[in-house]
């Protein structure tokens, strides 16, 4: 029966890399995942599978711990989940993919086409090739493989595909509002063919800077906001420094060089250049340790700015405004001692014939959202890539196709199989 599933998933592999080619040239950045979420629904029920497609609600989720808020509207943005029914008597398995993907500006630095899917010695190109479309090609492909071997599994498999991993976790978090519900969870992130046991929380942080505006000719006398923006970026480098001393590591961190990143990601200022800007807005990504309360994270980032604000004249009446929207996503633990760590492990020794590793990692996955609210058992596990939210991204794609078979082992393994 293995090696049925085995050689299913090598014959199904020609129509894998087209379907990955697919997500890739649907362009799903934030707003703009109806699309490519529509394509996979109906590729889902076409593989017989019960489809659940919805509109996130964010009145429902306000109340719900891990919700991040936003400034922005729903509608037409389906979150999706897929269940395929077990014959009974084994365990569930919720295999969890995103399928938003950051903006490829400055388009110019590319080398390939971003939406091309484009293939050169045996990497695929593109946003979201690695993160992670690649990953969620992986777990509906090992479904279609246990389906053309003729695998009946006992226990029943939610595909599931959301929005805003990369900006809130509300996808992930909806569907545990919608009632969804596994022994355990995968997420095939693209984390090298790893299992992830610990991830950083993140907060996304906007400061806005009052200067004085002015025609450039009297620019002299005028207040500059991007100036009077600086010494509150240089509070930012400190901060971020002090909470990467090696004594505020927890210890499964301490071999990380630099684990908490205060990435300044946005900058804005000015609309006209022989005119003072009379206000700068920065936007922060701010990194934090498992355990770490968010609450006391932001109030130390906001007293900093405040401190270095009170240390320059002008700025001392005109205090910056500090807001904090959409990501307010917790870091979290995964223990390595539960079982899905194990089933996982075989899978990945039968097919790899290497031991699996653990990993650490400086972002943060929806994979939260199942551990710390769910209490459900919960790990990352992918394929190999690089550049991730930068030029060129890419995957490898016969990493693809090793996680897609570890992915069929896996659900046979923990969920059951019959002939």
């Amino acid at each position: 029966m293995i090696d049925r599933v085995m050689q299913a998933v090598d014959d199904l592999w020609d129509a894998e890399v087209q379907f990955l080619q697919g997500l890739v040239r649907r362009p799903s950045t934030l707003h703009h995942e109806a699309e490519i979420q529509n394509w996979i629904a109906r590729e889902l029920a076409e593989m017989g599978l019960e489809v659940d497609r919805w509109e996130i609600d964010p009145g429902a989720l306000k109340s719900l711990p891990g919700y991040s808020p936003v400034e922005w509207s729903y509608h037409g943005r389906p979150n999706l989940v897929g269940t395929l029914r077990g014959s009974g008597g084994g365990k569930s398995l919720l295999l969890n993919g995103h399928v938003d993907v950051v903006s490829v500006e400055p388009i110019h630095f590319w080398s390939h086409d971003p939406w091309g899917g484009e293939i050169v010695d045996g990497r695929m190109y593109g946003r979201g090739s690695a993160d992670m479309k690649s990953g969620i090609a992986a777990m509906i492909f090992a479904v279609k493989a246990l389906q053309r071997a003729g695998v009946r599994l006992k226990g029943d498999v939610y595909l599931n595909t959301v929005i805003e991993e990369e900006c809130t976790g509300a996808g992930a978090l909806s569907t545990i509002a919608r009632g969804y519900r596994a022994d355990a969870v995968v997420i095939p992130e693209p984390f090298g063919q790893t299992a992830l046991i610990s991830q950083v929380g993140v907060l996304w942080a906007r400061v806005t800077v009052r200067g004085a505006g002015a025609h450039a000719r009297s620019a002299s006398a005028a207040t500059n906001a991007i100036f009077k923006a600086l010494p509150l970026l240089q509070a930012v480098k400190e901060l971020e420094a002090e909470v990467n001393r090696p004594e505020a590591k927890p210890a499964v961190w301490r071999d990380i060089p630099h684990p908490i990143n205060y990435n300044v990601g946005q900058f804005h200022a000015g609309d006209w250049t022989s005119t003072v800007p009379a206000e700068a807005v920065f936007e922060v990504r701010i990194g934090t340790y498992p355990g770490e309360n968010l609450e006391d994270v932001k109030a130390r980032f906001k007293d900093r700015i405040m401190e270095a604000a009170r240390r320059d004249p002008w700025l001392r009446d005109h205090l910056p405004e500090v807001i904090f929207y959409a990501f307010h996503a917790e870091g979290a633990d995964f223990d390595p001692n539960q079982e899905i760590f194990a089933a996982l492990a075989d899978a990945h020794q039968a097919v790899t014939g290497t031991p699996i590793r653990h990993e650490v990692t400086t972002a943060t996955t929806d994979a939260r959202f199942f551990q710390l609210y769910q209490g459900v058992q919960t790990t990352c596990y992918g394929p190999s890539g690089d550049n991730l939210h930068a030029a060129d991204e890419w995957v490898d794609l016969e990493s693809v196709r090793s996680v897609t078979k570890v992915l069929a082992r896996l659900m046979m393994d923990w969920c059951g199989a019959d002939a």
